[in-house]
């Protein structure tokens, strides 16, 4: 592809419905016009239906105006991007990225892996083995892995089957929630009810009304009043289990010498 700005040539995905500039920085469509074509100084934009509010004509603005830093999957290399975009090319790497946000309203068990937004709606069933994104509301039945990189809601009354792990956790007011799976955060924040096991780097915290039934292990634990908390607790390093807290070394009873017991013949002694 030629950049319409520069001119500079670059291999691109073909894929791609956005890329960079490698050389002025600039982002570009793979169908914009030659540079031999005048381009228009300003951008026209397209006129609203009259029926939209001035709230949404402010969102909208404001979405094509933002911008964002996100990671490629491959090199880990962050790059800055436009809210607007859907994908984007890794400028280290050439990998491709996803920035595409997913509805789930019914059964999927496709693999995503975007730095979007997933929506797990009441009616969704998601039972896909790898979904990777930004943040997660869930408010149906998650049955696959999923992995959050900043923050997961659940909003869903059942049993939560599948795997999930992310950054921060919110467990919402009106959520009753029993996981199956362990719950590995950084942090999480529970204002409704849950059970199961949680590990995490940092912080439980338990709201007002919240309750929480299952093994904690965390750095730290707060439960406000009107909180309950019932389960076992390990203040400590959240990677380490009950058996590894054990100090190491030979059980006593095997360096400790035999008792001796009345009645019993003693051990002959070596011979001279």
């Amino acid at each position: 592809m030629e950049c319409p700005h520069c001119g500079f040539k670059q291999m691109e995905y073909a894929a791609a419905k956005s890329a960079m500039c490698r050389q002025c920085g600039r982002y570009f469509s793979p169908f914009s016009p030659k540079p031999g074509l005048k381009l228009r100084a300003k951008e026209e934009a397209p006129t609203p239906p009259e029926n939209s509010s001035i709230l949404h004509r402010f969102e909208d603005l404001w979405k094509r105006q933002r911008s964002s830093i996100i990671e490629c999957f491959e090199c880990k290399r962050k790059q800055q991007v436009c809210g607007a975009a859907t994908s984007t090319i890794c400028p280290a790497c050439s990998a491709h990225i996803d920035l595409r946000d997913y509805k789930i309203t019914s059964g999927f068990s496709r693999t995503i892996r975007t730095r979007g937004d997933v929506h797990l709606t009441a009616k969704g069933d998601l039972s896909s083995s790898s979904v990777i994104c930004r943040s997660a509301l869930i408010e149906g039945r998650l049955r696959g892995n999923l992995h959050c990189d900043d923050t997961a809601t659940i909003n869903f009354s059942g049993r939560l089957p599948g795997l999930l792990s992310a950054r921060h956790v919110i467990v919402d007011r009106k959520a009753d929630v029993h996981c199956f799976r362990r719950l590995r955060v950084a942090s999480i924040e529970i204002k409704g009810a849950m059970s199961g096991e949680i590990i995490a780097q940092t912080m439980v915290t338990i709201h007002k009304r919240g309750s929480l039934e299952g093994d904690v292990i965390a750095k730290a634990i707060t439960v406000e009043k009107g909180g309950m908390f019932s389960g076992q607790l390990i203040i400590g390093q959240a990677d380490l289990r009950q058996g590894e807290l054990l100090p190491e070394g030979k059980p006593a009873a095997a360096s400790a010498p035999e008792p001796n017991i009345p009645g019993t013949a003693p051990e002959p002694l070596p011979a001279t």
